[in-house]
Formats: C-alpha cells, sequence, structure tokens
C-alpha cells in the first residue's frame, strides 16, 4: 500500500541518540492513533534496532544511522533503522535468541525483542556495506483518528 506520510532522518551513531531516535519515530506513530501499548511497542523495537546500529554496526568509530518511518491508510506503520557499518555476516544465527557477537553485558535479545513486539521483522545484511531492519506493525485504531 502506498504510504500516506513518511519521515526520514538520520542521526550519529551515539547512545544518547537512541532515545532521540525513540522519541521522533513515536511522536509520528502518534499520527495513527495507537494504543499506549502499540507505541511501547514501537519504541522498544526502534531502541534495540538503533542500539544494535551503535553496539555492533560501527566498531572503534561513529557512523551514522538512517531511520526512515511510513504510514499506510490501512493503519500500518513501517520502520527502516539502516547503518552504513560492517554487516551480519549470518542473518539467520544473528536473530536466535541469546546470540551475540559481543558478549558481556550484552543478551543478544535485540532481534527476538523486535519481533516480540512488531508484527513483521526483516533483516538485509552485506558484509562490510551495513544493515537494514524493516519492521511493521499494524495499529488497531482508525488513521487519522486525531486529525
Amino acid at each position: 500500500m502506498k504510504a500516506e506520510n513518511r519521515f526520514t532522518m538520520s542521526v550519529a551513531a551515539k547512545s544518547a541518540n537512541e532515545g532521540f531516535a525513540r522519541a521522533c519515530v513515536a511522536a509520528f506513530a502518534a499520527q495513527l492513533d495507537p494504543t499506549i501499548e502499540e507505541i511501547n511497542d514501537i519504541k522498544t523495537a526502534v531502541s534495540e534496532a538503533v542500539t544494535n546500529c551503535i553496539v555492533h554496526a560501527y566498531k572503534e568509530k561513529i557512523g551514522k544511522i538512517y531511520i526512515t518511518a511510513e504510514l499506510t491508510a490501512d493503519n500500518v506503520i513501517t520502520v527502516k533503522i539502516r547503518d552504513t557499518g560492517c554487516g551480519i555476516d549470518n542473518v539467520e544465527k544473528a536473530m536466535e535468541p541469546l546470540y551475540t557477537t559481543v558478549g558481556g553485558e550484552r543478551a543478544g535479545l535485540g532481534f527476538a525483542v523486535m519481533q516480540s513486539f512488531m508484527d513483521a521483522v526483516k533483516v538485509r545484511s552485506v558484509v562490510g556495506k551495513g544493515t537494514t531492519v524493516r519492521m511493521r506493525k499494524k495499529i488497531s485504531r482508525r488513521y487519522g483518528a486525531n486529525l
């Protein structure tokens, strides 16, 4: 379905920008009049995707995170979080719960969390070129209810 509204932004891959990115997407999603639970689901999934870029994509440097969100008339928000970092050599393995390449305090649950809060999560990655996470969620209320 064609996007009714769309925004794009980029931020530096710094932990200080994770909350900003989450808040921007949540504010944009508010146009669909989501429930508190739905908005919290979206915020959590965006936080996980952005944090993955910060922690995994850009080792030893600060790159950019590109965020696009689209709203459609059928009450769906699609959020794409993209980086141009190191990429993931085995996406299927990376999406397994508890798998992490960093260790330490990282639980390896980022993709599992995204999948539990969104209706669909797709990950595309090319080693040395970056990763794109595309997430979709159907909102239960009617589009434009707040307009």
